[in-house]
This record gives structure tokens, C-alpha cells and sequence, in this order.
């Protein structure tokens, strides 16, 4: 949300958007049973009552938390679409995007989604439907840029649409994860790179 939207939201909305903005970070680093009232407190600069008279509970903020950081990263991947056409370019700009949340997060941590989906797949239905939910979305918008660039002849016909979505997201996801553990960008660079070259072997006539 931009400065002149916030200025026009009323107090409580724009305290709200404060304590969602500060919780993120913190539930993305220590996970939602990580995450303790004090570091919340900290984090916000408000009481656990100033924060509950705005969220029900620790999970609802959680959930505005998740869907706020999965907006950032909605708006990297509208970001890295403005401007390719093709559709091997528009593939190779989202790998791009995604490969530089390992230097440049929207919110430190990793990705949100994947670090939603690992902790709370067993223990928090409701976070792990949202988590879900943002995957799906990011697997559509891979799905339908395969599809048009097959329409436009701009990408073999014999290219899956789904099959794509998950080798792009799983290696990506996957590299960031050990660029993160073993403290190593060259993971990620190295799993970008191979998608970029495998996405150009897909062009029409290549």
C-alpha cells in the first residue's frame, strides 16, 4: 500500500496496518509457534492488549501477516511482468524475481509460503489453506503464461503447463531454502540459471 493510501486510511485502519507490517517479519523468522507475545510486543511497540484489540488472537494476526507478505511478493512478480512479451522472457523474468528474495526478501525470513506450508501443514489448517491458496495462485500464473505463449506460437505445443509450474517452483523453493542454510546465494543462482536455460529451450523452433 502506498504512502497516499495509508494517509487516507482512519487511525485504527492505519494501527492496523502497522501492527501487520511489524508482526511479519517476526512470524516469517520464527514461524507462527516460534513467535512469542513478547517478540510480537517488541516488534509493534504496542501491549498485548493494544494488539488484541485489533486481532482476535495470535492467529488471526498471523494470517494478515502471511496474506500481507504474499502481497509483496504478488506485487514483485507484477513488478517483473511490465515489460517482457515473449513468454520464455516473461518465465525467465518471474525466475529472476523470485531468485532475488535470497539477497533482496520483501520480508526477512525466506519465503513466507513455504516456510508456512513446512510449519503449519500438521498443526494450523487455517494458515496451511492460505499458504496453499498462494501456491495455487503462483502455479496459475505460470499455467497461463505457458498457455498463451503456446497460442502466440511463441512456446513448443508440447509444453505442460503444470508440469513447468511445479519444476519452476519446487527448484526454486528448494534453492532458496539451501542458499539459506548453507549460507551460499550460489545455490539459488545456480537453480535459476538452469530454469532459465531449460524455460529457452521450450521457444518455438529452439
Amino acid at each position: 500500500m502506498d504512502t497516499a493510501t495509508t494517509t487516507k486510511l482512519g487511525k485504527g485502519e492505519r494501527t492496523r496496518r502497522r501492527i501487520v507490517e511489524r508482526a511479519a517479519p517476526v512470524f516469517n523468522q520464527r514461524g507462527f509457534a516460534g513467535a512469542s507475545m513478547n517478540e510480537l510486543v517488541a516488534a509493534t511497540g504496542l501491549e498485548k492488549g493494544g494488539i488484541y484489540n485489533h486481532f482476535g488472537s495470535k492467529e488471526a494476526l498471523a494470517i494478515e501477516a502471511l496474506d500481507y507478505s504474499v502481497s509483496l511478493l504478488v506485487d514483485r512478480f507484477t513488478r517483473a511482468l511490465e515489460s517482457p512479451e515473449h513468454a520464455a522472457d516473461r518465465l525467465a523474468a518471474l525466475i529472476d524475481a523470485f531468485a532475488d528474495l535470497e539477497g533482496h526478501p520483501d520480508v526477512p525470513g525466506g519465503c513466507p509460503v513455504a516456510n508456512t506450508a513446512l510449519e503449519s501443514d500438521d498443526t494450523n489448517p487455517e494458515l496451511c489453506t492460505h499458504a496453499r491458496t498462494a501456491m495455487d495462485s503462483w502455479h496459475r500464473l505460470i499455467g497461463s503464461i505457458v498457455k498463451t505463449g503456446e497460442q502466440r506460437g511463441e512456446l513448443r505445443a508440447d509444453t505442460d503447463p503444470y508440469a513447468l509450474a511445479t519444476v519452476i517452483t519446487a527448484t526454486l523453493e528448494g534453492a532458496l531454502m539451501l542458499s539459506r542454510l548453507m549460507q551460499k546465494p550460489a545455490h539459488m543462482h545456480r537453480a535459476a540459471a538452469h530454469l532459465k536455460a531449460h524455460v529457452d529451450s521450450l521457444r518455438a523452433g529452439a
